[in-house]
């Protein structure tokens, strides 16, 4: 299934105590927190461990469990990103027309938000691997229909909104199971940070592969591979994972799934501070978009070859798996926490430099910068994970992944408006200048609900968030 995001936002009991002496937002929970230097997250829970045990990334391979999952996400994401290539050409073949082979790629995004919200309630209140393997064979039937030489252009289109319908509520089904398989702490945060480094390879390497495949195949013969990445995907899924009951019943109780769906949405944005963290995910996301939706344009601009084009939406994706390899393996789990706020509010400062309009070797440094402050959700990530409860979690997860991939959509979508108006290099300058100041009064926020800093009524907003649904 296509995720993360970002993309963002996947997933492995103690809810986070005040800490006084901490001024920034503990990101900890309360057994963790401790203001001077001291061993690691991972010492703190696992004091009995060997010497030799593995440590960072490869404490995470360790685990069986996340294997199957690591694998399944790498397939599947392979064969949506060959799809949406293979599709687009396929639309284009059979229509000549721009639009419609661009609207392909848009109707991946837009019902995001529709699936995310509308059907978040499956994440929790039904068992993960069942739900996970479901999706991943609703996706491949899906597809299967696409492969039909009777299937019109309106039923191909039809087809990749459900797909991308269904994509959320899988990615944040994911995301809140790994919380099961890893755990709460570093381990979950080093796991989320894995997959969405391979997310951000895949969108390397998958266009590429598709590229070739349609050299030796036709737009059908590789959506093909997709039919068999969602298969593989469920399989591994099916019988690399473990079944866990549903975090939430559905007893007579449970009320109708559109019902769970919604009120899961009111109580996590009613919560100020899970709604604080939510937006972190989702703010620098929209504005660093910018430079990519116009690469092409900017490119033009400047002189610069096709081959630099490629280079420009490619720097971005280098410079956030290089930071991410950095952060999840060099730093602890302290100081992966103490780094969010001040990267998440300089992270979009390098698009200053289009102030200037620069060349390519000054454009592609700074695009590698805005990737790199990305970084800072590996430590965000365990602030969300910490402040969102059990019965809620799935649903919150759903939430985070649909309103990420739907900001990011409208980011390009107003950043193509602007350079309508005015020139490429100032809408990308100004969505630095812009999304900077958004982002450090959202850091504001973000300061003032960290636990210890407000009333529990102040924390609800009219929300018990320690309620479910039911």
């Amino acid at each position: 299934m296509p995720t993360d995001s970002p993309a963002p936002a996947d997933t492995p009991r103690t809810p986070p105590a005040p800490a006084a002496q901490v001024p920034a937002p503990p990101p900890e929970r309360a057994a963790h927190l401790d203001p001077g230097p001291g061993p690691t997250l991972r010492e703190r829970t696992d004091p009995e461990a060997p010497a030799d045990a593995p440590r960072g990334y490869r404490a995470v391979f360790a685990v069986p469990e996340f294997r199957a999952v690591f694998a399944a996400h790498l397939l599947s994401l392979l064969g949506v990103v060959v799809s949406e290539l293979a599709l687009t050409v396929l639309v284009y073949d059979l229509t000549g027309s721009p639009l419609l082979s661009a609207l392909t790629f848009a109707l991946g995004l837009l019902p995001y938000m529709i699936g995310g919200t509308l059907f978040a309630g499956v994440a929790d209140r039904y068992p993960a691997r069942r739900v996970l393997v479901v999706c991943d064979l609703l996706c491949a039937a899906c597809v299967a229909v696409m492969l039909v030489p009777a299937t019109p252009v309106a039923g191909l289109l039809a087809l990749r909104c459900l797909v991308a319908a269904i994509a959320p509520v899988f990615t944040g089904t994911r995301m809140a199971a790994l919380t099961d398989i890893l755990g709460e702490g570093d381990l979950y945060v080093l796991g989320r940070s894995l997959l969405r480094i391979v997310s951000q390879s895949a969108m390397l390497i998958g266009f590429g592969a598709g590229g070739v495949l349609l050299t030796v195949l036709s737009p059908r013969g590789a959506i093909t591979v997709t039919v068999v990445t969602f298969l593989c995907s469920a399989a591994l899924l099916r019988f690399g994972t473990r079944t866990r009951p549903a975090r939430t019943a559905t007893g007579d109780g449970g009320g109708t799934l559109l019902k769970e769906s919604l009120s899961g949405a009111r109580l996590v944005l009613g919560d100020r501070r899970i709604r604080a963290l939510m937006l972190l995910f989702w703010l620098p996301p929209m504005f660093v978009v910018a430079p990519e939706a116009l690469a092409a344009p900017y490119a033009d601009a400047i002189g610069a070859s096709p081959a630099a084009l490629g280079l420009l939406l490619c720097a971005m994706a280098v410079g956030h798996i290089g930071a991410e390899l950095f952060v999840g393996s060099a730093l602890s789990p302290r100081n992966r926490s103490r780094i969010v706020l001040p990267v998440a509010a300089l992270g979009l400062l390098p698009l200053l430099v289009y102030v200037v309009r620069p060349g390519l070797p000054l454009a592609l440094a700074a695009l590698a910068l805005a990737g790199a402050g990305a970084a800072y959700v590996v430590g965000l990530d365990q602030w969300f994970v910490d402040a969102v409860p059990q019965g809620l979690r799935g649903r919150a997860m759903t939430l985070l992944t649909a309103g990420l991939m739907t900001v990011q959509g409208l980011g390009m979508a107003l950043a193509g408006l602007a350079a309508e108006f005015f020139p490429v290099h100032q809408v990308v300058a100004g969505s630095g200048i812009t999304g900077t100041v958004c982002t450090l009064l959202l850091v504001a926020e973000v300061r003032r609900t960290a636990p210890g800093r407000m009333s529990d009524t102040e924390g609800r907003d009219g929300a018990d968030r320690h309620m479910t649904s039911r």
